[in-house]
């Protein structure tokens, strides 16, 4: 249900920038990756500076006694994911960038001012520097709104974390070619838009704090039930509780292994993929950019096999809207368990029931209050979309609520946001979604 795409300056850049960042994306055999091999010992996926990341395998012991094996991505360093906010005329704006990824389906994406991986911002590949860095470390960087270690996709990396951070300045700051200040209304707004806000931008907007956000917004009881529910349930001490109760629950082992040790994947030539065609395949990719920090390079992707579904069930109960959240696990997070939608498609296997898909799917569009196509981190993972929805339960619809769902309002699951390992990363793109509905 994507907005209409009003022409503004805005949009008149934006198609300025995806024409200037042309670039080729083209999938190659394991043979032609260049600074990337398999180990001769296990087989695990390796760039030859030791950097960047490494595909590895994993093994998951559930307490139900069944293994699991697959492929991951682990990337133990800890990159930066940072926007800079500046006030223009009392409106907060925030620096953002269009930046090409290989695996976006569009290619150019709304980024943060900040994007780097720690090999990236080290300069391992030798290319450009990463602009705006200065205002992200040390001690010359202007005021630290927000700065928090936050998980990524736990079914795809291992023990993955990004600092996501908010820089308020005050200061003139140069606007660099593929740069532009974008009013935070207007921001949270193009949200709306399929494949344009990309995953690492909506992370630190569903970190944003209360008092950044726009006061003034929509008009209805669906609005005023939203906006009263930022002001309840500061004290989230009641859901940080019931969290670790799930979490005391679970027994979960896992452990990385040689990728040659997945058994029921099979290496081929130019895909690792699992027996059955489900799931997801690795796959490998030559790039070439006029736009990146080096104009070609070869790497690894992750390429998921399906569409995914992410969705927030919500309530209006005495006037403040409610958010039904999952306590959900998933192998490669560092504390296993952490707050997801309601509904998050696909399962970590394949035969996993979902509770609430049916009322997800089968809502009243005139009750869906957010509707868009997202793309997924485009740096690891190819064409990896999710669709992403707020849906109102209708009047009279009770759903019965199980051990590891909870009703929850905004302001609980923006004082949970402010720290790490309770919100996974489709929660806070849902948080992002939410705030633009204000």
């Amino acid at each position: 249900m994507t907005e209409a795409a009003v022409d503004t300056p805005f949009r008149a850049w934006w198609r300025e920038q995806a024409s200037a960042q042309r670039s080729e994306v083209a999938r190659i055999p394991f043979a032609e990756l260049d600074g990337w091999g398999f180990e001769p010992h296990g087989g695990n996926l390796v760039h030859a500076s030791g950097k960047f990341f490494t595909v590895e395998g994993l093994r998951i012991e559930p307490d139900d006694g069944r293994e699991a094996r697959q492929p991951i991505i682990h990337q133990p360093e800890i990159g930066v994911l940072g926007i800079l906010v500046k006030e223009f005329d009392g409106v907060v704006h925030c620096l953002m960038q269009a930046k090409m990824e290989p695996g976006n389906l569009n290619t150019v994406q709304l980024s943060p001012t900040v994007q780097a991986t720690r090999s990236n911002y080290l300069r391992v590949h030798r290319g450009g520097r990463t602009r705006y860095l200065e205002h992200f470390w040390g001690a010359g960087r202007g005021r630290v709104l927000v700065d928090v270690l936050q998980s990524e996709q736990g079914a795809w990396f291992w023990h993955k974390r990004n600092r996501n951070m908010i820089v308020q300045v005050d200061g003139d700051v140069p606007v660099h070619e593929a740069f532009r200040w974008v009013a935070l209304p207007e921001l949270l707004a193009l949200l709306h838009s399929d494949n344009l806000v990309n995953m690492d931008a909506r992370t630190v907007l569903g970190c944003l704090p209360r008092d950044l956000l726009p006061r003034q917004g929509r008009t209805g009881a669906f609005a005023a039930a939203l906006r009263c529910s930022y002001e309840t349930g500061a004290d989230a001490g009641a859901a940080r509780s019931w969290l670790l109760d799930v979490k005391s629950r679970g027994r979960w082992t896992t452990r990385l292994i040689p990728l040659n040790d997945t058994h029921g994947w099979i290496r081929k030539s130019d895909e690792i993929s699992a027996d059955d065609g489900s799931g997801f395949r690795i796959i490998a990719v030559r790039v070439r950019s006029r736009s990146r920090e080096v104009p070609e390079w070869t790497q690894p992707l992750l390429a998921p096999r399906d569409e995914g579904l992410a969705a927030f069930l919500v309530r209006r109960a005495g006037g403040t809207l409610q958010v039904l959240v999952q306590a959900r696990y998933e192998p490669g997070l560092l504390e296993h368990v952490e707050l997801a939608p309601t509904v998050r498609t696909p399962p970590v296997t394949a035969d996993e029931e979902v509770p609430y898909l049916k009322d997800v799917l089968s809502a009243d569009h005139r009750n869906i209050r957010f509707d868009a196509l997202l793309s997924e981190e485009g740096g690891r993972f190819h064409h990896a979309l999710t669709r992403y929805q707020v849906i109102e339960v209708a009047d009279g619809q009770t759903l019965e609520v199980g051990d590891n769902h909870r009703w929850m309002t905004i302001g609980q699951l923006m004082e949970l946001v402010r720290h790490g390992h309770y919100l996974n990363i489709e929660a806070r793109s849902l948080l992002a979604c939410l705030h633009s509905l204000r």
